[in-house]
């Protein structure tokens, strides 16, 4: 323990410093030395920010600690202004608060349905041509807000090799599906062994064109991405990875050094943020977060709004919130740098895009817009008389790749509607309440 206080107040002192190589010792940036030093104790997170909580507050911490575990690795620990960490956003992140155990009655132990839309254990089906993949519950940081926080340190809930495969013979059978996103937990938690024998499983079945990773390790613990890591990672062609920067303070040089290399390695970048109250739910800095993403070679992808998580309530915004920050950023920032504010609907809905409104109105021959100064123009609509589509792509005039044409595409839901070779005119509900009352009035005419 002296030794991660000696490290961490001089990584905390010392984050500019070009000499700080010189200030750490070896330990630092050695990956398994940060997770096999993690911090779960509040008598050491007292120590190492040298701060002292009130007994009031000590007994808060460890009853929610009880419920919900607390991990933080040294490093992450170190980004925390000790002088004002009541207020610190890396210290919400990572530090219990008593108020994760006050349950709303709209909270839920799993909000996306994600273990009702799992056909086999560690696989989540919802979207047509992609599964999430739950390779690992272990993460090097449990973050207070996750998503899936039924599952912090559940160690019977850790993935076997048997589910794994499982998991992979499910994603054999299943040809529509085109790619795989590996989560967890954190699958940069695994050993590089481990993770070259699953990309290497997926890589071979013919169907998956895409593997995608989602990790906070660049994040929490940058040292993970080791030159070894990298090289296994370089192995496959076929490599996205997101990883998960809320505030503009993690982007710390050694953050900067982990992006690099997987950028260097050719691995596209994306970022997935979590709108969370005062932590960073102000447009400055959401753009002070997605400019430093991009000037390193990250784009940000999404911005989500808070999940429905059991103990998430202080950290939800309302949505309002969102759509300001989006458009304060439209117009006052490239494009590429804008994620798509997204709500991850309730009970399995998917992730519903919401965006400020842009469209004014519209006419037979016109719309009117309005741009991000509150400029209102009209676009002139073009005379278009699209042919009605039959699904018949072989006698298509279009230069369709009769290779690529998927024959097992479906129409759902509103798609099906617009289509002009689908008979359904209506979406009805299933427990449509009309639909009962006409059913038992034929039942008593029986």
């Amino acid at each position: 323990m002296k030794e991660i206080i000696q490290i961490t107040k001089n990584k905390l002192n010392n984050e500019d410093n070009e000499d700080l190589s010189k200030l750490l010792l070896k330990n630092w940036t050695n990956w398994k030395w940060q997770v096999k030093n993690t911090i779960r104790k509040i008598e050491d997170v007292e120590k190492i920010l040298d701060i002292k909580f009130p007994q009031e507050k000590r007994n808060e911490i460890e009853e929610t600690i009880e419920k919900f575990p607390m991990a933080i690795t040294p490093y992450y620990l170190s980004l925390v202004d000790a002088d004002n960490y009541e207020n610190d956003a890396v210290f919400k992140q990572c530090f219990p608060n008593i108020k994760e155990l006050s349950i709303s009655t709209c909270d839920m132990q799993d909000p996306l349905s994600e273990d009702e839309d799992s056909p086999v254990p560690g696989i989540t089906h919802r979207y047509p041509d992609r599964v999430l993949f739950h390779v690992s519950n272990i993460c090097a940081m449990y973050c207070r807000h996750c998503t899936r926080k039924r599952k912090v340190g559940d160690i019977d809930s850790v993935p076997s090799k048997k589910e794994i495969l499982i998991g992979i013979e499910y994603i054999k059978n299943t040809p529509t599906i085109r790619d795989v996103l590996l989560s967890g937990g954190d699958p940069f938690l695994l050993s590089n062994d481990y993770i070259d024998w699953m990309l290497s499983e997926l890589s071979k079945i013919p169907h998956v064109e895409v593997i995608r990773i989602g990790t906070r390790t660049p994040v929490v613990l940058p040292f993970r991405i080791t030159n070894d890591l990298i090289d296994v990672l370089k192995k496959y062609d076929n490599i996205w990875i997101n990883t998960h920067f809320n505030h503009p303070r993690e982007i710390t040089k050694s953050a900067k050094t982990a992006l690099r290399k997987l950028a260097l390695a050719g691995i596209p970048l994306g970022n997935q943020s979590v709108l969370l109250r005062d932590v960073n739910d102000c447009p400055h800095i959401m753009r002070n977060l997605v400019h430093k993403l991009v000037a390193n070679k990250v784009r940000p992808y999404y911005l989500y709004q808070c999940d429905l998580s059991e103990g998430l309530g202080h950290f939800r915004t309302n949505v309002g919130k969102g759509i300001e920050i989006i458009e304060s950023l439209r117009g006052h920032t490239s494009g590429f740098a804008i994620p798509t504010y997204v709500i991850d609907a309730p009970g399995g809905g998917g992730k519903i895009p919401i965006m400020p409104n842009y469209l004014i109105s519209w006419s037979a021959n016109k719309i009117v817009l309005r741009n991000y100064e509150g400029v209102i123009t009209t676009y002139k609509m073009p005379a278009y008389l699209p042919k009605d589509c039959d699904n018949n792509c072989s006698e298509c005039n279009l230069q369709h790749d009769a290779d690529v044409i998927d024959k097992e595409m479906k129409t759902i839901g509103i798609s099906k509607l617009l289509c002009d070779y689908e008979e359904d005119i209506t979406l009805v509900p299933d427990n449509l309440e009309r639909n009962y009352r006409i059913q038992g009035v034929a039942e008593n005419n029986e």
